[in-house]
């Protein structure tokens, strides 16, 4: 069994292997983006699955629900520092 120094060469050793095959580091991450939290055309999918909003209406509601998401991210990461503190103590 590799030892987490090891393990840490290996994925390094894969991760330069596939990014030398690739010319379109952007191209071949564009859909990555796209799925994740940070993007704004997830949020828009996520409160207009249909496509039914105007554009305008869309865009304000992903940029709402977008940032109540990390809000929410933020406010877990203090309650659990706190908590972390508070058992430390």
């Amino acid at each position: 069994m590799a030892t987490p120094s090891e393990r840490s060469i290996i994925a390094s050793i894969a991760a330069h292997t596939r990014w030398s095959h690739e010319d379109n580091r952007a191209g071949a991450t564009a859909k990555a983006r796209n799925n994740s939290p940070a993007s704004l055309e997830y949020w828009k999918r996520k409160v207009d699955p249909n496509g039914k909003l105007a554009p305008g209406v869309r865009l304000k509601l992903a940029e709402n629900a977008k940032a109540a998401y990390y809000q929410k991210a933020a406010l877990r990461m203090r309650q659990a520092k706190a908590a972390k503190r508070a058992g430390a103590a």
